[in-house]
């Protein structure tokens, strides 16, 4: 197994690291302003960065995220555009070749776009944090439920659920209300429908190619210029933003096998529940049967969703 790229240094402007990207400004060829976004193979959960990665699981990030770009693009470019201009290295001026090497199918070239501070997320299945509220409440995240829902069932139609987007630290959920009182009411609705309805298509999709798109997230930006179309940002439906079941062995009532960090997820709360973690940096370092199992689930959604290998 290849080393885990955990870190990056390039020679360009504007460096800032978040939880697993690495993110610099850059010019494309054509001197067009832009942002070079690395997905290291840093793991985080519980909004920590674990002490040691997953190799390869950048690159894994960024096939899925560019294969989801160019279907969102055909079923949604009339309302949305992405924020991706390009995936090769080659394309960013000052790197050496060496670089452009080392960052070969771990980099997207993004339009620069204001961020818009909130996280989009959509649920359609009742698992995770959302199961654990529903226990105590019949409600998600303040979205009140039917009763008598069971663990990972299918909700009657998947909820948005908004939350606050930090660079550092735990991501805040918040109601629908209070997303509107930070960024507009015009602006929450139209990315609340935007997102449910990119989340009705890759769940259609991915059921037919026998996978379960549970929940997944997503984040959009504003031109620039304050004009034109919303842009979605960053990665798009990814084992790192979603939740990816086996449809074969689908089972509400008991948690799922998956083909994302949950497994990572599970690890980690054994820890907590034994004492040896309580959540807060730094991540503890993976043991390799996690890394090695991890990185296996991470290939497997690659492969069903995309019928691509990695380095494809």
């Amino acid at each position: 197994m290849s080393e885990a790229v955990l870190s990056t240094d390039l020679p360009l402007e504007g460096r800032r690291q978040g939880k697993v990207r690495d993110i610099y400004q850059c010019q494309t060829p054509s001197g067009e302003p832009a942002l070079l976004i690395v997905a290291t193979d840093r793991v985080s959960a519980f909004d920590v960065v674990m002490s040691n990665g997953i190799p390869g699981k950048g690159v894994v990030l960024t096939q899925i995220s560019t294969f989801w770009f160019d279907m969102i693009a055909k079923h949604f470019g009339d309302r949305l555009q992405h924020h991706l201009i390009s995936t090769d290295p080659a394309d960013v001026k000052g790197l050496s070749s060496q670089q452009v090497e080392q960052l070969k199918g771990r980099v997207m070239i993004g339009r620069r776009a204001k961020v818009v501070p909130i996280e989009c997320v959509v649920r359609g299945y009742l698992a995770g944090s959302g199961w654990k509220e529903y226990q105590q409440s019949q409600s998600v995240c303040g979205v009140a439920l039917p009763p008598g829902l069971t663990q990972c069932e299918k909700l009657p139609e998947p909820i948005f659920t908004p939350s606050t987007k930090e660079d550092e630290g735990h991501d805040e959920i918040i109601s629908f209300e209070k997303a509107c009182k930070l960024v507009g009411e015009p602006l929450m609705t139209k990315l609340s429908a935007l997102s449910i309805a990119i989340y009705n298509m890759a769940h259609e999709y991915a059921r037919q190619h026998g996978i379960i798109l549970a929940d997944t997230k997503f984040e959009f930006g504003l031109p620039i210029d304050g004009d034109g179309k919303l842009i979605l940002i960053d990665e798009a439906l990814t084992p790192d933003s979603s939740r990816f079941w086996p449809a074969d062995q689908y089972t509400p009532g008991r948690d799922q096998p998956s083909f994302d960090k949950q497994y990572v997820r599970n690890y980690l709360q054994d820890l907590v529940d034994d004492g040896r973690w309580d959540k807060m940096p730094p991540g503890p370092e993976l043991p390799q049967e996690v890394v090695s199992d991890t990185l296996k689930k991470y290939l497997q959604a690659l492969s069903g969703l995309t019928a691509s290998e990695l380095g494809d």
